[in-house]
């Protein structure tokens, strides 16, 4: 449901139905309905410790590696709820790929790095020319073409993190999450995930957590606003709508206390 009811394209990537997060006893994130546009970017904001990162991670189902983690209600994807009992995890994580905050390459080549996932899901393609699609989505390519044989670890951080963004596009996902890619990166660096961000939403749908409003603002089409409520410490979404219309005009003054700088 976008905020103003206008919709793009008619369909939703993923649907969340009155979702529930927990660790352990703890209820980390309560009630969140939301339907994620297709092939649009996402942003999730608000400040630390409204769940945001937890709701991301729900998505492709992170939270099941985490000791205690559950998550209760529905994420349709295709239809399909992501935590039925014959859903294979593994499966949901090839098909709704995930960036984290710090890049993580693999302590392997470059090439390594983006065939891992691949062979490991069974690839049957030619791999030298996955490695070239990859890399040139995440606009790695001409920087790293002569040194596929070097170590992934030996890269800028700002290239490590594109490197990353490769690795999950290698697996060919559907849905890439992204949880704060930046905050590690310099300006410069920034701007090029952003730029790479706009291309890549050509082919998929990114759902981006960022604490950068400036970068919600200037990067996503849709965005969320989540709080965590005083009175049980649970986060929960107070407002989703257009990026342009929830920053000019939210419907919450929760929402604009926090993009005015009120609190937060």
């Amino acid at each position: 449901m976008s905020a103003n009811g206008s919709m793009t394209n008619g369909k939703y990537a993923l649907e969340l139905q009155d979702v529930h997060c927990y660790y352990g006893s703890f209820r980390a994130v309560k009630g969140v309905n939301l339907k994620l546009e297709e092939k649009k970017i996402t942003a999730f904001i608000g400040p630390s410790g409204c769940g945001k990162s937890t709701v991301l991670r729900a998505l492709n189902r992170m939270n099941d590696l985490i000791p205690g983690g559950r998550v209760e209600g529905r994420i349709l994807f295709r239809g399909k709820n992501l935590y039925d009992n014959d859903v294979d995890p593994v499966e949901v994580r090839r098909r709704i790929g995930m960036v984290f905050q710090k890049p993580n390459p693999f302590p392997k080549s470059i090439y390594e790095n983006i065939v891992w996932g691949a062979k490991i899901n069974g690839y049957k393609g030619n791999l030298d020319e996955l490695v070239e699609q990859s890399l040139r989505s995440a606009a790695l390519w001409e920087e790293v073409k002569d040194k596929l044989d070097q170590s992934g670890l030996g890269l800028s951080g700002g290239q490590q993190q594109r490197l990353c963004i490769a690795r999950a596009i290698a697996t060919q996902p559907e849905i890439i999450l992204m949880d704060e890619p930046c905050s590690a990166l310099d300006p410069i660096a920034t701007l090029k995930i952003e730029d790479l961000m706009r291309e890549l939403v050509k082919n998929y749908t990114i759902v981006i957590v960022t604490h950068n409003m400036q970068q919600a603002a200037r990067a996503s089409d849709y965005t969320a606003y989540y709080l965590m409520d005083k009175s049980d410490r649970a986060g929960e979404l107070v407002e989703y709508g257009v990026t342009d219309q929830l920053f000019t005009n939210p419907k919450d003054k929760r929402t604009e206390d926090y993009i005015t700088g009120r609190f937060g």
